[in-house]
């Protein structure tokens, strides 16, 4: 197949869970497919990054684009641009005219097999007519994000600031969803809320592409553990992991040092928000901010944490930690979508007092921890190896281009995805696309 793989960014470094699900996949469709790969380029990427992706696509084409950064006056005089924008603002800000007619050029120039829309954000850029089957590849119910943010706001103000934003990015994915002839969720728990939510737009049936994992990189270290060391590892500049570990810090934490004085914390992972970065005043609490490996620092640990109460698609991370055979503590968000078993090989607690005693369980009762860890690690080698998990990914893209009539060549009397238009065929073979 020769794919058009469009995205917001670069998958290099490796340093999100999305990116780090994207670079697993395509890496095993580039041994066989010709993918050209469109992102924006970001001033931090490196001429290593750009070099790096050669491994997972074809060609690289990227158009120039810049963030200020969260928590500046650029950032919040950017984002008051969109107030009445009725797109979400976490897609309308990566509206670009550059972008849009990068696509266009491609798609003259080339003859796709597929257009693969890694997240929602490309959609922005995306033409209206596309000659060739169009995929969503989702990695959250980004509504459902936006609720949880909203529901979990204790300001009045920012609660309804972050309402409105869930109601615009309910209508854009319900719409959005509309637009692609197949959709790809990460999870059965997001693929069922794709249909609670917006029965009438999906074309087919939402395809679960599993989570994985690379066991033989996450493997059981031979360094001891720190007793009483608890560990989270995230992109701090994504909000569910800042409002995770700043419940944390304030909730739970002081619960476990309550019962285990000695009890110390890593916050690992890129960009800390100002926010999180004061945490690391505690001296108990490590604030790393980006680290090349993450390995080392979750080996340290004792317990792996997860105190998510905002969030979507699967975590990455518990899988990563369960590879490397470790005891993982999380809330049932934290947890969403993967096959884990409370008190087989996870614990769950979502209320503090039940998080703490959990962490405090695990560190005290090593034979009980070291029996968690085997079952994680045995899970996660068993079933979830990336390998797996690609071929089903292959094997979706594959039905959905080999169809002489994919859904979005037909003209569906009658139906409309809240608004949105039916795609309809040209004569020239050219799909039309409703806009949002």
């Amino acid at each position: 197949m020769n794919i058009l793989w469009l995205n917001a960014g670069l998958l290099l470094p490796l340093d999100k869970g999305g990116k780090l699900r994207t670079w697993h996949l395509m890496r095993h469709l580039a041994a066989n497919h010709d993918i050209t790969y469109l992102s924006f380029a970001d001033p931090a990427d490196t001429d290593a990054h750009r070099a790096g992706m050669r491994e997972v696509c074809t060609r690289l084409e990227t158009v120039p684009r810049s963030d200020p950064p969260k928590g500046t006056l650029r950032f919040y005089l950017d984002a008051g641009k969109y107030i009445t924008d009725p797109v979400p603002y976490a897609v309308a800000k990566y509206r670009s005219a550059p972008y849009a007619a990068r696509v266009q050029e491609l798609l003259a120039a080339r003859q796709f097999d597929a257009v693969v829309c890694d997240f929602l954000v490309p959609l922005v850029n995306m033409p209206d007519r596309l000659p060739c089957p169009a995929i969503l590849f989702t990695h959250n119910v980004e509504a459902e994000i936006w609720r949880r943010h909203a529901e979990t706001a204790a300001n009045p103000v920012s609660r309804r600031l972050l309402a409105r934003q869930w109601r615009r990015m309910l209508r854009f994915e319900r719409n959005a969803l509309a637009r692609f002839d197949l959709v790809l969720a990460v999870s059965e728990a997001d693929g069922v809320t794709f249909e609670r939510l917006y029965p009438n737009a999906l074309r087919t049936p939402v395809h679960v592409v599993k989570t994985g994992v690379d066991t033989q990189y996450f493997t059981p270290a031979e360094t001891p553990t720190r007793r009483s060391h608890v560990v989270f590892t995230g992109s701090m500049d994504w909000l569910p992991n800042e409002d995770g570990m700043l419940y944390f810090a304030r909730d739970i934490f002081p619960r476990i040092r309550q019962q285990e004085p000695e009890a110390t914390l890593s916050i690992i992972g890129r960009s800390p928000t100002p926010a999180v970065r004061r945490l690391g005043e505690d001296p108990a609490i490590e604030v790393t901010g980006r680290v090349d490996d993450v390995r080392p620092h979750v080996a340290a640990g004792s317990v792996y944490v997860v105190p998510l109460r905002i969030g979507g698609g699967t975590r990455l991370k518990i899988f990563e930690a369960m590879s490397m055979g470790k005891a993982v503590v999380s809330t049932t968000v934290g947890a969403e979508g993967l096959p884990v078993t409370h008190g087989a090989d996870i614990f769950i607690a979502d209320d503090p007092a039940g998080f703490a005693d959990a962490v405090v369980r695990l560190i005290r009762n090593d034979r009980e921890r070291q029996e968690l860890e085997a079952a994680a690690r045995r899970l996660v080698v068993e079933q979830y190896d990336w390998s797996a998990v690609a071929h089903d990914f292959e094997d979706a893209l594959d039905r959905i281009c080999s169809r002489t009539q994919s859904p979005a060549a037909l003209q569906r009397t009658g139906h409309r995805g809240s608004g949105s238009v039916p795609a309809q065929e040209r004569t020239d073979g050219t799909r039309l696309v409703g806009s949002i």
